[in-house]
């Protein structure tokens, strides 16, 4: 049969749907044998490509689909009518929260749940519900910090049981609506699992009471491979799906969004290692090298998210960088506030011309790169 579960056709998170009929026709066509099942799963992402096929898309009424449009439009975000209901949903669980136990979230949960995600494939609500999921099972795990975890001795052994919960919730979470960013977090929390397992094992064999800080090496290295290894799973996604017009692309999106800061701040941990650890520039003879290092990092990073158009990387790393201008600029002996606002200044004049220039950055950094790359990139616009 025709795999098209991965699709965003007729779909609660499509931001541009496709026809029923083409959908229709293309099925039929792969029943009757007229086409492979794998050039079936080849052919919407093309004809979504190919600026001639507008006629067979619909966008909002206009009758086509632009081609090459935006790669990163939230498809979670559809109007006003979904803000509006999100709005109640958050209200609702806020209220039951406060009124009732946290206990009580999840049933309302799983009802908005099957009435709004499963029913009416509402999108952004199904983002909120993810969201609201998360934040309940941490919820329950801090009303029952006090009875089970906290006379735990060890540290990475109460992170590890305060993060069980969260991958067998998020995965049933996951298996039953199929919302993207519900497989993201799943991702997440499962490396979370693994990191803090890691990190429990060694509390074991080596006796230590804190092994991230008696052994600040090896847990960087250990925490720079957790978000290097998601980093490669949210490519793996990306790169399948170079038009992102599939559940793919937007499970993509949730990973870079995690893993873009973890990425950040485990390189950065290592241009500090020297001072501690401490990821904040502080005044001194090495002020100047550590942040020409920050800078690096973060701009090696924002290159990064140039070529695969995901602006997640350069959003990641504006903190780190409005903290490396103001340090410098202190040392300067500008006064502490307008050392801030001559960064938020310099910073955002910065943003702003990357974001302006977006697409002839892309244009001009993809082309140098080989062929056979440049053919797994979203295109350039």
């Amino acid at each position: 049969m025709l795999n098209l579960t991965n699709l965003l056709v007729v779909d609660q998170y499509a931001g541009h749907t496709v026809s029923e009929q083409v959908l229709s026709g293309i099925k039929r066509a792969t029943d009757d044998g007229v086409i492979s099942n794998a050039q079936a799963d080849r052919l919407l992402p093309y004809l979504v490509a190919d600026k001639n096929a507008g006629a067979f898309f619909r966008d909002g009424g206009e009758g086509h689909l632009p081609a090459h449009s935006d790669t990163e439009t939230p498809r979670f975000v559809r109007g006003f009518h979904d803000i509006l209901i999100t709005i109640g949903v958050v209200v609702v669980l806020l209220g039951l929260g406060g009124i009732g136990s946290v206990f009580a979230l999840f049933p309302a949960i799983i009802v908005l749940a099957e009435i709004l995600v499963r029913r009416q494939r509402l999108a952004l609500p199904a983002v909120a519900l993810t969201i609201a999921t998360a934040v309940s099972i941490g919820a329950v795990n801090a009303a029952l910090y006090d009875y089970f975890v906290s006379s735990i001795p060890r540290e990475a052994l109460q992170i590890f049981l305060m993060v069980l919960l969260f991958p067998p919730i998020m995965a049933l979470f996951y298996w039953r609506y199929r919302v993207p960013l519900a497989l993201a977090g799943l991702f997440v929390v499962a490396a979370l699992l693994a990191l803090t397992g890691i990190f429990v094992v060694m509390e074991q064999v080596t006796g230590s009471a804190n092994v991230v800080s008696d052994y600040r090496l090896a847990s960087l290295m250990i925490f720079l491979i957790a978000a290097l290894s998601l980093f490669a799973l949210a490519m793996r996604y990306d790169l399948s799906d170079r038009y992102r017009v599939t559940r793919r692309s937007d499970i993509a999106f949730w990973l870079h969004l995690a893993t873009a800061p973890a990425l950040l701040y485990a390189l950065l941990a290592f241009v500090f290692i020297r001072s501690g650890g401490s990821l904040f520039l502080e005044e001194g003879n090495g002020l100047y090298s550590s942040a020409a290092l920050v800078v690096c990092v973060v701009v090696l990073l924002m290159l990064i998210g140039i070529i695969i158009d995901r602006r997640a990387f350069v959003t990641s790393g504006l903190v780190s960088l409005i903290a490396t201008v103001v340090a410098v600029l202190r040392q300067g002996e500008i006064s502490g506030g307008n050392a801030t606002f001559a960064a938020l200044f310099a910073v955002g004049v910065f943003v702003l011309v990357i974001g302006i220039g977006w697409s002839s950055l892309r244009r001009v950094i993809v082309a140098q790169l080989p062929s056979g790359l440049q053919e797994k990139l979203p295109p350039v616009i």
